[in-house]
């Protein structure tokens, strides 16, 4: 499964990627976000592996690419599936950018998350949007 999501934010490039790329900014705009903790390699480089917990869930992060603002890319690892996460920064004007999400579900491991990916593809697509939109409203309450 791939799908693609976006969100126009009201800032600067520069600001929107300083704030993206900061794990200490996760727990504002990602619900349950409990903590980020480095595995291996330097944070943010190509290769290096975190662990980011969240009140229902573990997931192992590797970084495949990060040429920020143009794109960061990672897989993430949890027991029931592996995913990869491309993100891209446009600058729209000099006080607003496009950030763009691209995931791409590879596998899934066990019925029920089989099931629910194949009835119900939209919920998936729908928690994408939902932290990019409070991305979004994060980034921008820094602006004013």
């Amino acid at each position: 499964m791939r799908f693609t999501c976006h969100t126009d934010i009201n800032a600067p490039i520069d600001k929107v990627v300083e704030l993206f790329e900061n794990p200490d900014n996760l727990k504002e705009w990602q619900d349950g976000f409990l903590s980020f903790v480095p595995l291996s390699g330097t944070p943010g480089e190509v290769g290096s592996k975190s662990k980011l917990t969240y009140e229902k869930l573990e997931l192992v992060e590797t970084i495949i690419r990060n040429q920020l603002p143009e794109e960061f890319k990672a897989n993430y690892e949890h027991k029931h599936m592996v995913n990869t996460m491309s993100c891209r920064f446009k600058k729209i004007d000099s006080n607003k950018t496009r950030l763009e999400q691209e995931i791409h579900y590879i596998k899934f491991n066990g019925f029920v998350i089989k099931l629910m990916a194949k009835l119900f593809p939209g919920m998936f697509k729908k928690q994408v949007q939902k932290w990019l939109d409070q991305f979004k409203a994060f980034v921008e309450k820094q602006n004013t």
